[in-house]
């Protein structure tokens, strides 16, 4: 199993042998502690909990204490067949987890945006801006009318948008810093800077 819980930093550009230049994301990797196994016997799957980010005491749970003062406690589930080869209290490291040329899955929070039309939230084009328009450009047009007499489900209408869990795979690991504990990744990564996000790999 590889994982590993990170905090999103900023983004940069890395150059390759070639000298093309690459999108990429400095992510604050761990270092991470384990928790809690779980399995099959215990709790029914299979699973590695791991705790990320000192806290202070009284801002844990009393349940969460014995634990330890994280701020973050996530899980990894095991697949089909897959050795659970860690055991509480251990230490993992970036440079443990992940090497140069990975290929990782990452998960987080996308960017809350709030209340947004339906031009900013689905990519409507909005209506003409000639021919008598005035205050349409951007609305929604028709939901639906004719022979109906309710709105169909799943109509793309405005509304709250971002604030979702989302999942980028296939991305690569282009650098691995253990002195700094920061693992930088080809690409883009949901959230905004400080995001939580779950490195796993593929």
């Amino acid at each position: 199993m590889k994982f590993i819980l990170a905090t999103k930093e900023n983004m940069t550009q890395v150059f390759d042998e070639e000298g093309r230049v690459h999108p990429a994301t400095v992510l604050n990797a761990g270092p991470n502690t384990v928790t809690q196994i779980k399995t099959d016997e215990t709790d029914g799957y299979r699973a590695v909990q791991v705790g990320f980010m000192d806290r202070k005491e009284k801002r844990v749970h009393k349940a969460q204490r014995p634990k330890g003062l994280f701020r973050y406690f996530r899980e990894f589930r095991a697949k089909n067949g897959e050795a659970l080869d860690f055991e509480t209290g251990k230490i993992i490291t970036v440079d443990e987890a992940f090497a140069v040329g990975d290929k990782i899955a990452v998960s987080g929070l996308s960017k809350a945006k709030g209340f947004q039309g339906v031009v900013k939230r689905h990519n409507f084009a909005g209506g003409p801006r000639t021919h008598g328009q005035k205050h349409t450009e951007r609305s929604p047009g028709s939901i639906g009318g004719g022979l109906r007499s309710r709105v169909p489900k799943g109509m793309r209408m405005a509304g709250r948008t971002g604030g979702e869990r989302v999942t980028v795979k296939n991305l690569t690991v282009v650098a691995v810093d253990k002195e700094n504990n920061r693992l930088i990744v080809e690409g883009a990564v949901p959230g905004r800077r400080g995001t939580l996000i779950e490195v796993r790999g593929i």
